[in-house]
Formats: structure tokens, sequence, C-alpha cells
């Protein structure tokens, strides 16, 4: 028996709904009209008979209109080349051409949620401001040769930044979104928001290494045009690299990118002699360094967490307790590291603990606005001996994990939530205000040489400099991150 398949619309509605297992298949069309039910109005698909490689998945189609009883039919189809389904795969060519044209916009417009017509303006609004913005920047320095080469330095920059913002953002928001703790749209904005501030306000802190410790200034001394180039190139070359592991998603070091390009210029110019290997092992042994202390602490953290709050007797409460604990931790390590109001210990250190307290306070209230009423009802229970937890056997070599349920669960969750989203926020401020040296360190050094500097003096960066790199990222993050 030949079967037959069903696309049922009502008469006076163009959006069907409908599943189709549709897969290399003649259809001989029959409009039909139910007896039963006048007002609906069904496409009678009787397929030829023909031998089966397999079978699609049901593909179920939400508000999808159709302008002719059959239009679109076959381009739900898979085609293997054969029978006749040429024109369905140069169709299917078409629409993957267009998809690849918009897939940074829809990236957008999937983030905050709005139409790929309105994230193309957007799109072109950053692109306007990028280009008009050096223009009221001080740095741009006197005389019309001078400007314009520092125009154009600033978007070699912006184009290291934009990278920076489009690949690297998504170390310290990814794990938010896919635990669910964020949205994609309030990962965005958040990470907007850090990343600038710390490309605004802890940005100086690496950027004497990029302007002063991978290249011997000595070099290169008497022959700034030839250095300004160096700068710029690596620039280039680092954007560039960047942009094509973005665009395949590959999740690359943007600091291995900048300082791999600024050695290789100075390679090829000066040879080893030009190129700072003490202080660039200093560097590269930070990237051994970094993965094993954080494979370090996250164990010690995993460790605390599982001793004095999975295994507490009321892990809610436990949970709660220690969540201001490790934000106070957090924002005093911070504020110590970005606001030193002096360089008496003392008083940073007495300023970092006033953060450090301010932000627990903060939490702690937080915790309590939004889980108190679960708060008190867990504290009001008493579980008898091991109730409150699950015991979880033969799962490999975590085969004693115990872990809250019922109340205590919802407690924990939510305040590891809080948590989760916390952690992200330090990593994305620690992150602007490290990364964001990777563009305006070359930056910095370029206009100088342009404004007069000596290419081994010290070089103070304007704010403005800072801003222009912390706006860099922040766009390549809301169009490409």
């Amino acid at each position: 028996m030949t079967p037959s398949y069903y696309l049922s619309c009502t008469r006076n509605s163009t959006t069907p709904e409908a599943f189709l297992v549709l897969y290399n298949s003649h259809f001989y069309r029959t409009k039909h009209r139910s007896p039963f039910f006048p007002n609906e109005t069904s496409l009678l698909l009787n397929p030829q008979p023909l031998p089966q490689k397999s079978l699609l998945p049901i593909l179920r189609l939400n508000n999808s209109k159709l302008t002719h009883p059959f239009a679109s039919i076959s381009s739900f189809a898979e085609a293997d080349g054969g029978n006749g389904q040429e024109g369905v795969n140069s169709n299917r060519h078409r629409e993957s051409e267009k998809t690849e044209q918009v897939a940074d916009l829809r990236g957008m417009a999937q983030a905050f949620n709005i139409s790929s017509r309105t994230a193309s303006a957007i799109s072109v609004c950053i692109a306007f401001a990028a280009l008009t913005l050096p223009l009221c920047m001080k740095s741009l320095g006197m005389g019309l040769k001078t400007k314009l080469l520092s125009y154009a330095t600033l978007l070699f920059g912006f184009y290291m930044a934009w990278n920076i913002g489009a690949n690297d953002v998504a170390n310290a928001m990814g794990t938010s979104v896919g635990s669910g703790a964020l949205t994609l749209r309030q990962a965005v904005m958040t990470a907007a928001v850090l990343e600038f501030s710390g490309a605004l306000l802890m940005g100086t802190h690496v950027t004497s290494t990029m302007q002063k410790g991978i290249l011997v200034a000595n070099v290169f001394h008497g022959k700034d045009t030839l250095l300004l180039a160096g700068l710029l190139s690596s620039l280039a070359a680092a954007g560039t690299w960047l942009q094509v592991a973005s665009y395949y998603g590959w999740p690359v070091s943007t600091t291995h990118c900048i300082i791999g390009s600024m050695v290789g210029f100075g390679l090829a110019y000066g040879g080893a002699g030009a190129v700072f290997w003490s202080s660039l092992a200093r560097v590269a042994s930070s990237w051994v360094i970094s993965p094993l202390m954080g494979a370090a602490v996250s164990f010690i953290v995993y460790k605390c967490i599982r001793r004095f709050v999975y295994s507490a007797p009321n892990p809610g409460q436990a949970a709660a307790a220690a969540a201001p604990i490790a934000v106070f931790v957090g924002v005093s390590g911070i504020s110590f590291a970005a606001f030193p109001l002096s360089k008496i210990w003392p008083l940073a250190i007495a300023q970092a603990l006033a953060c450090g307290t301010a932000g627990a306070v903060l939490v702690y209230r937080i915790i309590r606005r939004q889980l108190g009423h679960l708060l008190i009802k867990s504290a009001s229970s008493q579980p008898e001996a091991n109730d409150n937890v699950i015991q979880n056997k033969n799962i490999g070599f975590l085969s004693d994990i115990a872990g809250p349920k019922g109340t205590q669960l919802e407690i924990v969750y939510g305040v590891f939530g809080y948590m989760q989203v916390l952690s992200a926020c330090f990593m994305s401020f620690a992150h602007g205000g490290n990364d964001v040296s990777n563009a305006i360190g070359p930056l910095a050094a370029a206009l100088s040489i342009l404004q007069g500097g000596a290419s081994g003096a010290d070089i103070v960066i304007p704010i403005d400099v800072l801003a222009w790199g912390g706006f860099g990222i922040v766009a390549g993050l809301m169009m490409w991150g």
C-alpha cells in the first residue's frame, strides 16, 4: 500500500504547520478538499515508490508560508545528486552562498533578538563611528602629514582590537551562556560594559611590555620610520589572522598573534639581536604557567565547594554563606589592581577591602531577596541524616559524589547561578584590561614615533587611546563575538 502525506492548512490561513518526511521522491500532487472539514484544504502527496537509502528526521515547519499550493515542496527534500534533483542542488547552493554572506549579521540578530536589517544598520553605524571618531581624538597630533599617518595608525589599532573582541571575549562569557545563567543578549551587553571598563581602567598595566619588552629599541635607533612600518605590519598581520580564525570559529590567542608578528618583524630586520629574548621568555613562560595555575585554582575551588557546600548538613545555607566570601575575595583583588589610590600599601589595601566588603554586602542582599523564602524553608525543616543528599553510584571515578536535592538543590542552583555570572564578569573585566594591550601597545608606540618621541622612551598612554581600544573590542564582540 502506498502511503499518503498531507500538508493541511485552513482556507484563510497561509501559515500551515506540518510534519514532512521527504527524501528523494517524486510526488503525485493532488489538491484535496476534505468533506468532513470544509474549511480545510489539503495537499495529497502520493510518493512514487523508490528504493530509499535513508530516512531524514522529521522536520517541523513552523510559520512557513506557501504562496502556491505546490510551491516550495521540493525545497524541503534532500537530494543526493540523482533522480532529477539538480534544480534542488542549485537552490541549496544559492541558499548556502546567501547564508555565508549574512552569517555575521545573523549572529548579531540572534544575540539582540532583532532583524537582519537592523543588525546591518548597527554594523554600518559602528563602521561610521570607527571612521569618524579618530578625527576628534587629541592623539592625532599636529600637522597634516602627522594627522593622516596617525589616522591610519588608529585604524590599524582598531582593526586589531575589533578582532580581539570577535575572538577572545567568548572565553569569558561562553560558560555563562552554555550553562543557561545568562541569555546571549545579556552576555553580550554585560561583556561589552566590562570589557570597555577593564580596557579603560587597567589597560596600561601590560602595555609597557608590548611597547618595550619585545623588541630591542637600540637596534632601531634613528630608524623610526622603519619601526613605525614594522609596528603597523604587526597589527595588520595579527588582525588578519585573528579575523580568519574568527570566521572559521577557531579560538586562538591574541597575545600569541601580536607577539609572533612583532618577533617576526624584528628577526626579519635585525636578526636575533633585535628581539628582547629575556622578556620574551617571561611572556612565553606565562603561556605554560597560566593553564597550570588555572587548573590548580579550579581544583582547590572545586574541593572547597564539595567539602563545605555539597557535603554540609544544610547545603543551601552553606552556599548562601559562601557566596559573599567568594565575592569579597574577587572584588578586593580586582579593585587593588585597578584602582590604586596611592602607592602607599596600607591605603591601597584599605581601599581594596572596602570595595570587597561593599560587593559582598550587595551579593548577600541580592541572595536574601531572591532566595530568602527558600532559605527560610530550608532552615525550618530539619532533614534526617543523609536525607538531604543524593548518592550517585557507578559513574566512573566520581563514584562517591553527593549532591543536594529538593529545596536545598534549588538554593544551591540559585546561588551558583549568581556566582557563575559574577565569575564571568571578573574574567571579562580582567580580559579587557589585559588583552587590550595587544592592540594599543603597538598603537601607542607608533603614535609616539609620529609625534616625535624616541623609539625607546617611556610612553604615556592617553585616555582616548585606551577608550579607542575598548571601543574596538566592544565593536568586535557585538558584530562577530
